[in-house]
């Protein structure tokens, strides 16, 4: 076993369905805000917004809004490759995902990676990330086998007292 990383981590699920449907519900304003984010906004190299279901390319810039949450993440498209393979700037690194297709089934690798090793990084974008995307891919998982989503859209945690690390549905 690979000794513990600061600096990356990887998250892996099965769901059962198509790298083709999985890289729309990534790659789409309309696919991530189904499952995902409140709101989402691409914007091409030549400054011209992306329709809902448009995929977005590599050099696009993106704002990110959740549910429950204040702050929007702004970045970067590194890599887009159409097919089973994204790259992003994320909360000051970087974050990839890859859809490997098996028997109808489909395996989600997600990484964050080059993530800078200071306390408040490990504390915030190793441990606080890891653990948000593990609940994001059960949440996406859910969405896509059972048409539920797992979390909370309706209740503003906001106003609790350390909510975001207390809350497994923000």
């Amino acid at each position: 076993m690979k000794k513990l990383q600061w600096n990356s981590f990887t998250k892996k699920i099965y769901i059962h369905t198509s790298a083709e449907k999985l890289y729309d519900l990534w790659t789409t304003t309309e696919g991530i805000t189904s499952w995902f984010l409140r709101e989402a906004e691409y914007i091409s190299l030549k400054g011209k917004k992306r329709a809902p279901s448009e995929h977005f390319q590599k050099g696009d810039s993106y704002s990110w809004y959740w549910h429950n949450w204040d702050d929007k993440e702004e970045g970067k498209i590194l890599e887009a490759n159409g097919q089973d393979y994204i790259e992003l700037l994320f909360g000051g690194c970087k974050v990839s995902v890859k859809l490997e297709e098996k028997n109808n089934i489909t395996i989600v690798v997600l990484t964050q990676f080059e993530i800078p090793e200071d306390d408040d990084s490990k504390l915030k974008l190793h441990f606080g990330c890891s653990n948000g995307w593990t609940f994001w891919l059960t949440n996406l998982k859910a969405y896509v086998e059972h048409g539920i989503l797992l979390n909370e859209k309706e209740i503003d945690l906001r106003e609790y007292e350390l909510g975001e690390y207390q809350f497994v549905n923000m």
